[in-house]
């Protein structure tokens, strides 16, 4: 939002409001767009904005005709589990760039002869300023978990969105990131209890040396 008065005028609904609101999501989706494509994961590629309304590469199938959602696409196990780790590291490399899709979903993802392509992106969130943003992940990751484990059914019962965040949390994520799809809350909570040892152990090295430096004295 460029200034208060455009603020206000979203705020209000009018018909200027509407139109600033749809200019910022215009504007975030061609950023977000550009940003991704950057960062390794498949999106189309903007090209011009027209009386209101973006227009982007047409996805399409082997026989050059419009690409399928990934909602309408029948997949062997073997494709599901593919293709679900290839958007597990999508996932991963958008995270990485800083940005949750919000909205992922089988309905969201286009299927070109090459494989997934992720769309819809104006609701996209950053993922270090939205307080929804853990929460909008977990629900983006175990959506696709859903819909592939119609095909491959040991995916319903992965843990990719709580592993992928614990390391993203813990700026350990990288792009290039080995995934198990395992994520022990058990572990997680004794690797906590381990560092608050360490910070009593240090705590009472530091009160010793205190109390041996003044007897010196």
């Amino acid at each position: 939002v460029r200034n208060s008065r455009d603020a206000r005028a979203m705020s209000k609904g009018s018909k200027f409001g509407r139109q600033q609101q749809e200019e910022a999501w215009q504007n975030t989706e061609v950023d977000a767009l550009y940003l991704l494509a950057k960062a390794g994961v498949r999106v189309p590629q903007p090209d011009i904005c027209l009386d209101g309304v973006l227009l982007m590469e047409l996805i399409t199938d082997e026989e050059g005709l419009v690409a399928p959602r990934l909602s309408d696409v029948i997949l062997t196990p073997e494709q599901a589990r593919a293709d679900h780790a290839l958007m597990m590291n999508y996932a991963v490399r958008m995270l990485c760039a800083g940005l949750v899709h919000g909205d992922l979903s089988e309905f969201n993802v286009l299927m070109d002869k090459d494989g997934p392509v992720i769309i819809d992106l104006p609701q996209v969130v950053d993922a270090a300023a939205n307080n929804h943003a853990k929460s909008m992940f977990e629900r983006d990751i175990n959506n696709l978990a859903e819909y592939y484990g119609q095909f491959a059914p040991e995916l319903r019962d992965s843990q990719y969105a709580k592993e992928i965040w614990a390391l993203y949390q813990e700026g350990n994520l990288t792009p290039d990131s080995a995934l198990s799809g395992r994520f022990s809350e058990i572990q997680k909570r004794a690797d906590v209890g381990s560092v608050l040892e360490e910070i009593q152990a240090a705590s009472e090295e530091h009160q010793r040396r205190l109390m041996a430096r003044n007897a010196e004295e």
